[in-house]
């Protein structure tokens, strides 16, 4: 992050570039056809990124091993349950679930677990952010029967997200190296999609990469730089507050969702984004 930037500047500017970048990659992996093979060239990008950046870097504190490896174990997680989102559900109304279900959950757990209260005007912020994202999950109506099972992966994908965001705005601040962290979080996450993906298909799997290789590569190293700087964030800044005003990105999904996947945006959308944008405006003002 440039030096001459103010450090109140620095921390919201890195989370709304991520939250663009967040926004981007998930509909570059959505676009891909064959799910499992998009989480796969993305988590093989991570592989060969974060193989080349531990050479370089210096190792995490051993106070930071327990939290990367758990993470890593969540993100994974995470990702089999958003490729299964994915699977079976729309990009405009997947996507908004999993990222709007975390805001909440990570503000209960900051206070609780990690003993960062929340004044007033962040709390209402955070509800006020996680509400709009609501509105934008569920816009075109109430989901029927056939929609539950792409539901429950989305808020599960969402469960996770919660989880492994607590997870690493703990372990980062005991790694010593934040860059350190994220190249050792990746290494360890990025080769388990692949070998399941393997697992499950053998050999034929190899040929089925081909056609989608640059979006899938392209896009791991975008989720890769985005949630590198989600990282600095969490060292520099309040974990919820970071994880409300990342949740952004669902103004970007629901943009993409519209232009890219033609999919429907409505007045409700817009107003639940203007609720988005406020919150937004709020936690700014109450975290300056």
């Amino acid at each position: 992050m440039p030096s001459f930037l103010p450090q109140g500047s620095a921390v919201p500017g890195a989370v709304l570039c991520a939250a663009v970048l967040h926004a981007l990659w998930n509909a570059m992996a959505h676009r891909i056809t064959d799910k499992l093979v998009g989480f796969t060239l993305i988590n093989l990008a991570y592989t060969g990124c974060a193989a080349v950046l531990v050479c370089f870097v210096p190792l995490p504190g051993a106070g930071a091993w327990p939290f990367i490896l758990v993470s890593a174990a969540l993100e994974v997680l995470s990702q089999l349950f958003l490729l299964r989102a994915y699977q079976l559900g729309d990009f405009g109304q997947m996507y908004p679930i999993a990222r709007g279900t975390a805001p909440l959950l990570v503000a209960v757990a900051s206070v609780t677990l990690l003993g960062q209260p929340l004044a007033a005007a962040e709390t209402a912020g955070v509800l006020v952010i996680s509400a709009g994202l609501a509105g934008l999950a569920f816009a075109n109506g109430r989901p029927g029967r056939a929609q539950l099972p792409a539901l429950a992966a989305a808020v599960a994908t969402g469960v996770v997200i919660a989880g492994y965001t607590v997870v690493d705005g703990t372990g980062v601040h005991r790694s010593q190296t934040v860059i350190g962290y994220i190249a050792w979080l990746f290494l360890c996450q990025g080769p388990v999609l692949p070998l399941v993906a393997l697992a499950r298909r053998g050999r034929p799997l190899l040929a089925q990469l081909k056609p989608a290789c640059g979006t899938g590569l392209a896009g791991g190293v975008i989720s890769l730089t985005a949630y590198g700087l989600v990282i600095w964030a969490q060292a520099h800044g309040d974990l919820a507050t970071i994880a409300a005003l990342r949740e952004t990105s669902i103004l970007i999904a629901a943009l993409i969702a519209t232009l890219l996947f033609r999919e429907r945006f409505g007045r409700l959308r817009l107003a639940a984004g203007a609720a988005v944008l406020a919150g937004i405006v709020v936690l700014e003002l109450a975290h300056p």
